[in-house]
């Protein structure tokens, strides 16, 4: 326990920290930033608008936000949580334009134990079965199972990201997994058939 404060506290001085520098306009440390988030910003905005080009422009987008308005940033909640609400309230407005799918309206991490080539094979098929479940899953679902699962995020955090109340969070993330539960049966059956 006194550990996991330390930590917590020295991840806080880190993030502090960073945010000053980056209000000063430093340019490593924004590529510092960039780079730190590259993998998990992009994937999130990949997930919400199923296109390489729009989550590219996206991510851009969210950065330049970030760097316009980081003077706003207070610290109540993780650079995590505000970052992803930046590129959550991007992207909603990508889909309005765009597509009329809205965030509003309406690849879980899978890896193997095994160094076989099996059990690496059925990992693999595994993942691709999850990934394109999700896929079809309205936007709304798509963004509290990657928040939750992919990044890992507390349902409070999905809430201040998504700006949902939390029991809306909840029933999303419960009817999402229900969802996904419905579509993979109905794929297992079809496949055995």
């Amino acid at each position: 326990m006194i550990y996991e404060a330390a930590i917590l506290k020295e991840q806080l001085v880190a993030e502090t920290d960073e945010v000053a520098r980056l209000r000063r306009g430093d340019p490593a440390a924004m590529a510092a930033a960039v780079d730190r988030y590259r993998h998990r910003l992009y994937r999130y905005l990949l997930r919400l608008v199923r296109e390489p080009a729009s989550a590219d422009d996206l991510f851009q987008q969210t950065w330049l936000n970030v760097m316009r308005r980081i003077e706003r940033y207070d610290g109540r909640s993780s650079f995590d949580t505000w970052l992803f609400a930046i590129a959550h309230n991007a992207a909603v407005d990508l889909m309005r334009r765009k597509t009329g799918e809205s965030l509003e309206d309406t690849e879980f991490r899978l890896t193997s134990e095994s160094e076989n080539g099996l059990g690496a094979a059925m990992a693999a098929e595994r993942s691709a079965i999850v990934s394109s479940t999700l896929a079809v899953l309205p936007a709304a679902y798509r963004e509290v199972l990657t928040l939750r699962f992919e990044e890992g995020m507390k349902l409070e955090e999905i809430a201040e990201v998504t700006h949902a109340p939390l029991s809306t969070v909840k029933s999303r993330v419960a009817r999402a997994l229900e969802m996904m539960r419905r579509r993979m049966v109905r794929w297992r059956k079809e496949d055995l058939l």
